[in-house]
């Protein structure tokens, strides 16, 4: 085989990468019945960048992120979910990865508040258990994924963003649906890490914020971001829970 191919940026690497994540998705350990939905379903949107934090990479995920929101395969899919995975850096500590997970969100955020404002549904606060990061005026939750995560269901080798829209949490739970899949998968994540995440919690009782990353933090925790007044002026509460 041509050495060449695995090549950082070659084609066959970023298919290497999209194929271990499908992999990591379909193990039968994986605990999110969602992700496992969105394979299932041909939903699972998966785009490859060069570096996490990067300006450049920013701009061309902040592109792919809008056309994902805006798709058919967004609006007629219950699980439809964006996976944006980075080639590097890799070998992050935790920390390392939250501060570059969030300098990401500010550059996608600085992008996007020159055409849409905040979505009225959630809070721009990051402090607000109504908190939700919002692009294209659309309110989404934000998982990350890296290789030095304490949570087994994060540990993944390339650092990595999925973006899920709210708006499917509040059709499972409208469809009496939400409560039930959520202690499956938190069953399905004690039985694959021993213990539950302490950062776990539901809509409206703390900053969801505090869940992005995957590290656990302290009650004193305020991530790196700022949100433009411009933006934040038209945020107020949200009608669902997640």
């Amino acid at each position: 085989m041509n050495s060449a191919s695995h090549q950082p940026g070659s084609p066959s690497a970023e298919e290497e990468m999209k194929a271990k994540f499908t992999a990591f998705v379909a193990d039968s350990a994986f605990p999110c019945l969602g992700a496992k939905a969105a394979l299932n379903s041909g939903s699972q949107i998966l785009r490859v960048y060069q570096e996490l934090g990067a300006e450049q990479c920013a701009r061309e995920l902040a592109r792919d992120l809008q056309e994902f929101i805006f798709s058919e395969v967004r609006q007629t899919n219950a699980f439809a979910t964006f996976v944006a995975m980075f080639r590097e850096p890799r070998d992050l500590a935790e920390k390392q990865f939250e501060n570059l997970l969030w300098r990401a969100l500010q550059q996608l955020h600085e992008i996007d508040v020159a055409r849409h404002a905040w979505n009225e549904k959630v809070s721009s606060d990051t402090a607000s258990p109504r908190f939700a990061f919002s692009f294209a005026s659309e309110p989404l939750y934000v998982v990350g994924l890296h290789g030095g995560s304490s949570r087994l269901a994060r540990r993944f080798p390339w650092p990595t963003l999925v973006f899920n829209a709210h708006e499917q949490f509040a059709r499972l739970r409208q469809d009496g649906n939400w409560t039930k899949m959520q202690q499956t998968i938190r069953r399905r994540d004690i039985a694959l890490q021993g213990s539950a995440n302490p950062m776990l919690s539901d809509f409206g009782e703390q900053s969801e914020a505090r869940q992005y990353s995957g590290r656990a933090v302290d009650g004193n925790w305020v991530p790196p971001f700022k949100v433009s007044a411009d933006a934040s002026a038209k945020s107020n509460g949200c009608p669902f829970d997640h």
